[in-house]
């Protein structure tokens, strides 16, 4: 906005997948509202482009591979903005450096967003802002420092000049870099208007609300941290009327053999749903058979749950490729007269299991005594670093089945909260 009556200045805003642009209340929905204020025109040809009656831009672009680097050779970029920095590989921040130039009279600048993942090189890259436990250090955020890179290592300093004069460069060729920690409480207008907000972030796992809520870049899945047998309660008659229920299955067809004696297993989860909005396990069916009894035991089942829990829905999953579009397809037709469903399967174990764990934290989940329990406490417990997953992942499917939108979505739709802000 500084630089909108400049003719020649431009910017771009990049996400790392085109659909973040223009998703709902994502980029361009916030641009059309701030942007039109201060004269802007929109237009979504050849990419989507705010105009200024200047002349100066302000474009969004994505970078979905690190080839697509490439198609910005050449370009001067007075301010470039990475919309989630940890999206983006290592390789094409850095190489976007080099398009950050400028003639306007501008000085070349760069702005980032981002949530923190234990795991990225934005992490690394931000060690000396965060502290031991994963957590910004409130008297660094904001402290410049300055960089270079050599044979592809970042050296820091804390003296622009000192930087240069050790390695032999140029003052010009150090970069200068800060990290602004922030956190869901700085939004004090989202606060405001949607104060619900904050109980989605804490009706998250314990990992996801660690990250999005707290800030904490070094907090990583383990065993343990999704669900624990202590968080749940085993009742022995259902406590009320069940309004929605499911059984979905996460299938495998191998059984032990000597060379493979703990093949994965098939695995039918049955989840209801209560009227007062907890939700309880009803039964698991596990085992390692052959193709054909693994069929027969999951039409079994069906029937046996149509007798006991009349209106259970069935959940299959959908492997990709045309093979998975057939075996949906043959068990479709081979459970008529049930109400079944296939889905291709999208996204990591994590990232599925997350909307049932967070409810299963809260103590919102109970389980129906039975000879099951021990076996599918053990598995879950065990989650993600156990040599099975079969029962979180029909746990996880049944869940997202009978759940109310605003539930399954939680760890989907809570966006940047912990979103801090990097300078360069």
């Amino acid at each position: 906005m500084r630089h909108t009556d400049n003719p020649r200045f431009g910017s771009v805003i990049f996400r790392r997948n085109s659909n973040q642009i223009m998703t709902e209340g994502g980029l361009w929905d916030n641009a059309c509202e701030l942007y039109p204020l201060k004269g802007a025109t929109p237009k979504l040809t050849p990419r989507p482009v705010m105009v200024f009656p200047s002349g100066a831009k302000v474009s969004f672009a994505h970078l979905q591979y690190e080839a697509d680097i490439h198609s910005w050779q050449g370009s001067q970029i007075p301010l470039i903005c990475f919309d989630e920095l940890t999206h983006f590989t290592r390789k094409q921040f850095f190489y976007m450096f080099s398009r950050n130039r400028s003639t306007c009279g501008v000085k070349p600048y760069i702005r980032a967003t981002t949530n923190p993942e234990a795991d990225s090189w934005v992490g690394e890259f931000i060690a000396w802002w965060i502290d031991d436990k994963g957590y910004p250090i409130p008297e660094r955020s904001g402290v410049i420092r300055y960089f270079i890179v050599v044979d592809d290592k970042v050296l820091w300093s804390d003296n622009r000049e000192e930087l240069a004069d050790k390695y032999g460069v140029r003052v010009e060729d150090t970069k200068s870099f800060t990290f602004i920690a922030s956190s869901i409480h700085d939004n004090k207008i989202l606060l405001e208007q949607d104060p619900g907000y904050l109980a989605n972030l804490n009706a998250l796992s314990s990992v996801e609300k660690g990250r999005l809520l707290f800030g904490n870049w070094k907090i990583k899945p383990s065993a343990g941290m999704y669900f624990k047998r202590d968080q749940d309660q085993i009742v022995t008659s259902i406590p009320g009327r069940i309004v929605k229920i499911c059984r979905a299955w996460d299938l495998a067809a191998t059984i032990p053999t000597p060379e493979n004696p703990s093949p994965d297993a098939t695995a039918g989860v049955l989840i209801g749903r209560l009227d007062d909005g907890r939700y309880i396990v009803l039964d698991v069916v596990y085992g390692r058979w052959r193709a054909n009894d693994v069929r027969k035991k999951v039409k079994d089942t069906a029937e046996s749950d149509r007798f006991k829990y009349p209106g259970t829905k069935i959940r299959l999953p959908q492997d990709p490729g045309q093979a998975g579009k057939e075996q949906a397809e043959s068990y479709v037709k081979f459970l008529a007269g049930y109400s079944v469903k296939t889905l291709r399967v999208s996204g990591d174990k994590i990232t599925r299991a997350e909307p049932f764990s967070s409810q299963w934290q809260a103590g919102n989940v109970l389980i129906l005594a039975g000879s099951w329990n021990e076996a599918y406490f053990t598995e879950l417990e065990s989650f993600p670093d156990g040599a099975h997953d079969d029962v979180v992942d029909a746990s996880s499917d049944a869940f997202s089945e009978i759940a109310p939108n605003g539930i399954s979505l939680v760890g989907r739709v809570v966006g940047q909260s912990a979103v801090s802000r990097i300078k360069w």
